[in-house]
């Protein structure tokens, strides 16, 4: 009777699959923080070996980094060969935005309709306290701006996992990548000034509103206030571009093409 037992062929080929999937994760998260930290500049033409080089990881995962960022629309290929960085202009994030607004409908709405579980409830519940917390204080130190994204990241990925779609959450994680829509993406823009403050505590009274329609199973209503919460941001982009010291702070700022 044949052994069961993996052979020890298929044991090493398990091994260089696992390496070679972790290293193309490092090679994507180091690209792309390249890429929004300014190291690597808009139009700056990029190569395989070039980045093999830098990153210190073989070819195969730098080829699937780039690919990946690709899609995420950081990077476009060059009739030459090779990649660029992307630049964008103020209506391409203004869409990118609302794209994410209109995902972020979809999963409100479908939310609303299905019903979401009790645990993924509690879970949104349990970061709004959190959030309540936070807003408890006078004001916002650093620190707590810094607590205030994470725990808005966490809420739109619950608001995503409420929609009961793998298939959307899916779609709004690549929405999000873009470091212009994310949610959190002018969340530090203005971390020292009551009005940072006054704009955060408006978008946590969102999430708190759009909760509820949720849980009272108001399904246009929860989509349209999910809509209008993102558009929140565009406002946000205009006052950061208007001001060189705010725009600074925006991931992924020196990819906004400047106006002539």
């Amino acid at each position: 009777m044949p052994s069961l037992a993996p052979t020890r062929h298929a044991r090493n080929a398990d091994v260089d699959d696992a390496t070679q999937a972790s290293q193309t994760a490092r090679a994507l998260v180091r690209l792309r923080e390249l890429i929004v930290g300014g190291e690597l500049r808009a139009g700056e033409r990029l190569t395989e070996q070039a980045l093999v080089d830098r990153l210190d990881v073989s070819r195969t995962p730098v080829r699937a980094a780039l690919q990946r960022l690709r899609e995420e629309g950081l990077l476009e290929p060059l009739p030459s060969g090779g990649y660029a960085v992307r630049d964008y202009s103020e209506a391409d994030i203004h869409d990118a935005i609302e794209l994410r607004g209109m995902l972020e409908g979809l999963a409100a709405r479908l939310a609303a309709e299905r019903g979401v579980a009790p645990a993924v409830l509690a879970d949104a519940r349990q970061c709004l306290e959190q959030l309540d917390a936070l807003f408890a204080a006078p004001r916002l130190t650093p620190a707590g701006f810094a607590t205030y994204g994470e725990l808005n990241a966490r809420f739109h990925a619950l608001l995503a996992e409420m929609s009961g779609s793998p298939l959307l959450r899916r779609e709004l994680e690549r929405a999000a990548t873009l470091p212009f829509a994310s949610p959190n993406a002018f969340v530090l823009v203005d971390p020292q000034g009551t009005r940072g403050r006054d704009r955060l505590f408006v978008a946590h009274d969102q999430h708190r509103v759009l909760l509820e329609a949720i849980v009272r199973r108001e399904g246009a209503r929860a989509e349209a206030l999910a809509r209008e919460h993102a558009r929140s941001a565009q406002r946000n982009l205009a006052d950061a571009l208007a001001d060189q010291r705010k725009r600074q702070r925006v991931p992924g700022a020196n990819l906004i093409r400047r106006l002539r």
